[in-house]
């Protein structure tokens, strides 16, 4: 069995899990350094766990689905079939989401009730987006 070299791209299944730790983390409201704390590591090891850069063994993921309240089973959630393949792939909107700024903002947006201001700042965000589209050309 060859090792991996140090430069290779992260296993997409590794990626999928550390995506799946880093949106359950977040849904909770907990920082890095309280996970890591709850499970005895760095917050860095847990930053490397999030990008998939580092594998999470069974005993860690174990430990890891307790201090997030959730089952092991939900970090492989969306790996049935040829899901895998896809996941290699950057996504751009789950990248989003799982910024500050993104989650923030899903979050407020969530909380207008009045479907007429949605739709304006939906129009706010079109329009900004346009105006730096036409700025970069």
């Amino acid at each position: 069995m060859t090792k991996p070299s140090a430069d290779a791209a992260p296993n997409p299944v590794d990626c999928h899990v550390g995506r799946r730790i880093r949106t359950r983390r977040r849904e909770l409201g907990l920082s890095q350094e309280r996970l890591a704390e709850a499970i005895g590591l760095t917050f860095q090891q847990v930053q490397k766990y999030e990008r998939g850069a580092n594998r999470v063994s069974a005993s860690k993921l174990w430990e890891i689905a307790q201090a997030l309240k959730t089952s092991v089973s939900y970090f492989y959630e969306g790996l049935e079939g040829g899901a895998v393949l896809l996941s290699q792939m950057a996504d751009p909107l789950q990248d989003f989401l799982m910024s500050s700024e993104g989650l923030e903002l899903a979050e407020s947006f969530t909380r207008i009730r009045a479907a007429p201001v949605r739709r304006s700042v939906l129009q706010l965000v079109r329009a900004l987006a346009a105006e730096r589209e036409i700025v970069e050309i």
